[in-house]
């Protein structure tokens, strides 16, 4: 080597070694249990939006259900991603999630859901998006919704991610093909959940099809169509990327109500074999394995601790209900990577519903206070309380 190139190439080596360490890269999460040995990261702005919990509960001298309020406001929820103006909320999540994890020194999980496909909640009407598919809205969506998405999560490699996709979506693919507004949307939700998959191929990214809830998908007759479904659309989005593409597994009982375990059983789900969450991923997980797909679940338990308020299965919108199971790992089944709290629980499901003293519940996302305070008051498991100041 000329001594030249030796003293360039030392003065580089030199610099290298200077600068500092990278942090570590998160294990592929495609591949393992994203959860385990992870802290599941708590949002500031759902904490935010229970601090009127907090105020209300004070109000009335109930200083045990403010602090149990406190407890929920640090408990690990998703953060819903659902318009174009939202993304920017993906930074704020991942700039507080990284002062976190250099706080607590833990790596922390990331729970996100990627919802704004056009012609959303095609059958509900409750929780209708920006794009339609009329006005070009599949190439918008890929374009201004999930690309700067996927950009978002990626350039976070330190961070661990897991991603609910399109909740309800596929269900009324699989189920609601006589409504014409679905069976015209059936197309467009299809490539744009594949796009989506495409897109979010990374290791620190766990990505989880909505497989709707037991109450829905769980029925015999529709546990082989809905794994058929869902292997379409995977092998859709591994046809747009080099290599193909993967994802974790599936989430259930998004938004709804459902036990993971029921005890005693409901009755109107006397001739199910999914009558609670655990069940249905035990009787879907076959159907998934014989398509070659992962047979791995995350199971919203956000508002699943009081059971059997319902008259019918059907109910779905805002139901009496109480906090359930906090996220954990512990699952007891080796196709439950974690329960989680998907549904931010005081967020409304819509205009619909019962009332809470005579008043209805407000629009789709919006926060109903009364309905807060009674998930608080009905958990089960109890909440343990934590006496300490507010979140800001």
């Amino acid at each position: 080597m000329h001594i030249k190139a030796l003293l360039t190439f030392l003065s580089a080596a030199n610099s290298i070694s200077a600068l500092p360490p990278l942090a570590p890269r998160a294990e592929d999460a495609r591949d393992v249990n994203p959860f385990l040995g992870k802290n599941y990261f708590a949002n500031s702005y759902y904490a935010g939006e229970l601090n009127q919990t907090v105020n209300a509960f004070l109000t009335k001298n109930d200083s045990l259900n403010a602090a149990r309020t406190r407890t929920v406001q640090n408990t690990g929820t998703f953060v819903w991603i659902t318009s174009v103006a939202g993304l920017s909320n993906i930074k704020t999540t991942i700039d507080a999630a990284r002062t976190e994890q250099q706080r607590t020194r833990k790596q922390q999980i990331v729970q996100l859901v990627l919802y704004d496909l056009p012609d959303r909640d095609c059958s509900g009407g409750q929780s209708g998006g920006e794009f339609s598919s009329a006005n070009d809205g599949l190439n918008l969506y890929k374009k201004t919704f999930v690309d700067p998405y996927a950009a978002a999560l990626k350039s976070a490699w330190d961070l661990t991610f897991a991603v609910i996709l399109e909740p309800d979506s596929l269900g009324n693919v699989i189920t609601n093909q006589n409504i014409p507004f679905c069976a015209n949307a059936t197309s467009t939700y299809e490539q744009g959940i594949a796009y989506a998959i495409a897109k979010l191929q990374a290791p620190n990214i766990a990505l989880y099809i909505d497989a709707a809830h037991g109450g829905w998908l769980g029925w015999d007759g529709n546990l082989a169509p809905a794994a058929t479904e869902f292997a379409k659309v995977v092998s859709l989005s591994q046809n747009l990327t080099v290599g193909g593409a993967q994802i974790r597994g599936f989430s259930t009982d998004v938004s709804n109500f459902n036990p993971y375990i029921a005890d005693p059983r409901a009755n109107y789900t006397e001739y199910s074999n999914a009558y609670d969450e655990l069940h249905y991923a035990e009787v879907l997980a076959p159907h998934l394995t014989n398509n070659s797909l992962p047979a791995h679940f995350i199971i919203d338990q956000g508002r699943s601790g009081l059971q059997n308020t319902r008259a019918t299965w059907g109910d779905w919108c805002n139901v009496e209900a109480g906090f359930g199971t906090p996220p954990t790992t512990d699952t007891n089944s080796t196709l439950v990577d974690s329960i989680v709290w998907a549904k931010p629980g005081g967020e409304s499901d819509g205009a619909c519903g019962p009332t809470i003293d005579g008043v209805g519940a407000p629009n789709a996302g919006l926060w109903w206070e009364a309905y807060a305070e009674e998930l608080v008051k009905n958990a089960d498991p109890p909440i343990a309380p934590t006496y300490a100041t507010l979140r800001k």
